[in-house]
């Protein structure tokens, strides 16, 4: 069988349901846009436990998401959508690009959380955009921006608590959201939350538990992710 799309870290395939697919972990590991490539046993493993548990909770929590149900070790269903090309990061303290632009040493917490938004499109390395961009490339709506917006701030909310209690600080974090093609009026959550797209630090001894490690070659890079399970399932 042929995915329907692969990208650098999943597989979608189609289903016998036209309004969901299977979305499918993989063990490579990307950085810099592509330029760094690895591949990791058990990698695929890990983030769909990881992000499946966190959905999940989200669920719970009132956040629609395109999440249906754990399949396998590396497969989950989730609801058909029409990604937004919008990208939503979330900062809570200072970290990765954020400190490059500004020159800002890393870890300085914020005074309230920042919100950035980036084009979704690799070949341009997914750029910074504000609001004038989005409405004048007809990527959202004012109002589907506000939702954007809203929603990532929730979000961050619920996992701020969430990851504290698992003795890990959320750094930042990347969103993506889609409209169900079921219902085009609806916008959930979409793709994953994992260590390949959220900055989390040991809440004691300040150790990088995220994809950080991989980057950067500090090693460890699975140890560290089994780690972040390990903690989650821990909280229930």
């Amino acid at each position: 069988m042929t995915p329907l799309s692969e990208g650098k870290a999943k597989r979608l395939w189609a289903t016998e349901n036209p309004y969901t697919l299977r979305m499918e972990f993989k063990n490579d590991a990307t950085a810099f846009n592509g330029e760094k490539k690895a591949s990791f046993e058990n990698k695929g493993h890990l983030n769909n436990e990881i992000s499946t548990l966190i959905y999940g909770m989200l669920e719970k929590a009132g956040v629609p998401t395109h999440f249906v149900r754990q399949i396998d070790d590396t497969n989950v269903e989730v609801k058909k959508v029409d990604i937004l090309m919008v990208e939503v990061i979330v900062r809570n303290f200072s970290a990765g690009s954020y400190c490059k632009r500004t020159g800002i040493e890393e870890g300085r917490a914020f005074s309230q959380p920042i919100v950035e938004f980036s084009y979704k499109d690799d070949a341009l390395g997914d750029p910074l955009i504000n609001d004038d961009y989005i409405r004048e490339m007809g990527l959202a709506t004012p109002e589907d921006l506000a939702h954007l917006r809203k929603s990532a701030l929730q979000v961050n909310e619920i996992l701020i608590d969430f990851f504290a209690k698992c003795g890990l600080k959320l750094i930042d974090f990347k969103l993506e959201f889609g409209r169900l093609v079921s219902d085009p009026s609806v916008i959930v959550l979409a793709d994953e939350i994992s260590p390949d797209g959220c900055r989390l630090w040991d809440l004691k001894t300040g150790e990088k538990m995220d994809k950080d490690r991989f980057r950067r070659d500090l090693g460890g890079v699975m140890e560290a992710y089994q780690e972040v399970l390990g903690r989650i399932k821990a909280q229930g």
